[in-house]
C-alpha cells in the first residue's frame, strides 16, 4: 500500500483553504467543446513521476502552460513539486532530476494539488500520451482531496499521426514529433519544459487541423479518437 493510499483511508478533514479550492473548481464552468480554438485557453500538462504505474507510483511534479487559442501564452505557467514522504529511486532522478532533497522539502502535496485546480480550471487539457498524465493526477487529486478531475482532454500522440500520417511510420515519441518539426526543447524530462515543447507541437498541429476545416475542440478530440480506434485495429491484425 503506497502512502498516498494510506493518506486517503486515514486522511482528516481537508483544510479550510485546500476545501475551498476544491468548491472553488466544482463550481468553475466548463469550456464549450464545440466552440472555435480560438475564442479557447488550452492547458498543456506533462507530470513526472516516480515510476511509470499509475496504480503504484507517485506524482512528484506537474509543469503546464496556456494555449490561448493558437498562441502559448509562456505568462500562463504552472509548476509544482508535491513533498514525497521519501525519495524516488536514484535511477528515477538521473531522469527528471528533482534530486531527493527538493521533493521531501516540497509543498504539501494538498497545496500544490489545489494551486493546479486554481490554475487549470476546467479548461481542456492537453498532453503526449495525456493517458499517462491524466492517470496519475486522476488517482492522486482522488486521494489528495478527494475530487474528480472532470477536464476533457486531447491526447497529441493520437492526434499528430492522424494529422500526419506520412510522418506515422517512423514518428512515436514527443522527441520525435517536435525533431519533426524544428521543435527544440530547452530542458527534457523538466515536467514545464516538455509541456512547452508540447504546446508548440499543438500550435503545429491546430494550424494543420484548420486547414482541413476541423476548427474545434471536439473535432480534434474526435479525430483522435478515431486515430486510436484504427491504430488499435490494425494491431488486432
Amino acid at each position: 500500500m503506497n502512502w498516498l493510499t494510506r493518506l486517503a483511508r486515514s486522511r482528516a478533514p481537508l483544510a479550510p483553504e485546500h476545501a475551498l479550492g476544491v468548491q472553488r473548481y466544482a463550481a468553475s464552468r466548463m469550456d464549450d467543446a464545440a466552440c472555435p480554438l480560438e475564442g479557447q485557453r488550452l492547458v498543456v500538462v506533462d507530470v513526472e513521476t516516480s515510476g511509470l504505474s499509475p496504480r503504484i507510483d507517485h506524482l512528484i511534479a506537474i509543469g503546464a502552460v496556456g494555449a490561448h487559442g493558437n498562441v502559448v501564452r509562456f505568462e500562463d505557467s504552472f509548476y509544482a513539486v508535491l513533498r514525497q514522504e521519501k525519495p524516488s529511486a536514484t535511477e528515477n532522478i538521473l531522469v527528471h532530476g528533482i534530486d531527493g532533497t527538493t521533493q521531501t522539502q516540497a509543498p504539501d502535496p494538498a497545496r500544490s494539488l489545489v494551486d493546479f485546480l486554481a490554475y487549470a480550471q476546467k479548461s481542456p487539457l492537453v498532453g503526449f500520451h495525456a493517458e499517462f498524465d491524466r492517470a496519475f493526477i486522476a488517482r492522486t487529486m482522488r486521494e489528495v482531496l478527494g475530487v474528480a478531475v472532470e477536464n476533457v482532454w486531447l491526447d497529441l500522440a493520437d492526434l499528430a499521426p492522424a494529422l500526419y500520417p506520412e510522418h506515422a511510420a517512423r514518428a512515436h515519441t514527443l522527441d520525435d514529433w517536435t525533431g519533426r518539426f524544428g521543435i527544440a526543447n530547452y530542458a527534457r524530462h523538466d515536467a514545464l519544459a516538455d509541456a512547452v515543447a508540447t504546446a508548440q507541437l499543438l500550435q503545429v498541429l491546430v494550424a494543420r487541423a484548420a486547414e482541413r476545416n476541423l476548427t474545434r475542440l471536439a473535432d480534434l478530440v474526435a479525430r483522435a479518437k478515431e486515430q486510436r480506434w484504427l491504430a488499435h485495429s490494425l494491431k488486432s491484425f
